[in-house]
């Protein structure tokens, strides 16, 4: 039950009670395998909401370092072993992800578990695609979307989705990517799942198809560049930042020297910190922090609290414009 609790509030953005879930379902490896492996799926499962896939990497170890393996890998009963699988794809783990993922594509093919099978297609999808074979990755992730035709999960069919048009768009297949993550956000909508709406905004954003109207400053940056800045503003380091758009840090830090340079701040890595960059800053986190979105049925929450980084002069309230 924590389990599942911990999910449904994750994957709506009550961060809060996704956290508390997380608490109430904790379990060691002196536990019963029962008590064990959803303890650590909740864990993992929030981690994975919130991008952080270092997190659902450590969250799983546990599991993964189980000798008892009876029932712990049986496809379609405890759906752990794709969530751990695309982590270490998307961590940059990839010969570690592919001898993990081979056996249980192996025993869920054998047991004819189409739902096993389409969730880890979509780590497999990703993995041939960080090695550069973005053919072979459409049609992994199309075969795993043909897996879950006529079958009635539509959370596992938006999360396909999602990975799918988050890959195109790294290969630079931006159209394609624009019409699957739509899909993608339109199925998480329907199912309230208000945390991925606003990751796949961030992606859609990314790709540059549909900017809206923007402010004459942020006009002058690129639309990576933009989410970039809307995830640093909001308190991501740049690890954080990489892994939510699937880029490496190094690009955030690239991109993020040219958001300084166009807005005229001066970067907090090489230059003293003045109380009108700080002005400059705030302006920049108010210009690129998009609305929330809204999800049928369902008002929107406040979500969790915004970190706030101040400079400490005297006189000043304004955020530091990002973090190195």
């Amino acid at each position: 039950m924590h389990w599942t609790g911990a999910q449904i509030h994750a994957l709506r953005g009550d961060w809060d009670v996704a956290d508390r879930q997380v608490a109430e379902a904790a379990a060691g490896l002196h536990h019963y395998e029962v008590m064990l492996v959803p303890s650590c799926l909740a864990r993992a499962q929030v981690a994975e909401a919130r991008g952080d896939y270092e997190r659902v990497v450590e969250a799983l170890a546990p599991v993964v370092q189980l000798s008892e393996r009876d029932g712990v890998d049986e496809p379609g009963f405890w759906p752990w072993a794709d969530v751990y699988s695309n982590a270490l794809v998307v961590t940059g783990r990839w010969d570690e992800a592919d001898t993990f993922l081979t056996p249980h594509e192996e025993l869920a093919a054998r047991c004819g578990r189409r739902s096993a099978q389409a969730r880890l297609g979509l780590a497999r999808g990703r993995l041939v695609a960080a090695r550069g074979d973005i053919d072979a990755a459409r049609k992994e992730f199309e075969q795993a979307l043909a897996h879950l035709e006529h079958l009635p999960f539509p959370y596992d069919r938006a999360r396909v989705g999602f990975a799918y048009g988050q890959t195109l768009r790294r290969a630079g297949k931006r159209r394609e990517a624009d019409t699957v993550l739509k899909n993608a956000r339109d199925a998480y909508a329907t199912l309230g799942a208000r945390t991925y709406v606003e990751r796949c905004d961030r992606e859609l954003q990314a790709g540059g198809l549909h900017t809206g109207r923007l402010t004459p400053g942020m006009a002058q940056l690129t639309s990576q560049e933009r989410s970039v800045a809307r995830l640093v503003a909001d308190g991501a380091s740049n690890q954080q930042a990489a892994l939510e758009l699937f880029i490496s840090v190094r690009t955030v830090q690239y991109h993020l020297t040219h958001v300084y340079s166009k807005l005229g701040i001066r970067s907090p890595a090489n230059s003293p910190r003045s109380s009108a960059s700080c002005r400059r800053a705030t302006d920049v986190v108010s210009a690129t922090r998009p609305r929330r979105p809204r999800v049928p049925g369902r008002r929107p929450s406040p979500g969790p609290p915004r970190r706030r980084v101040t400079c400490g002069r005297a006189g000043c309230r304004g955020p530091l414009p990002g973090r190195w």
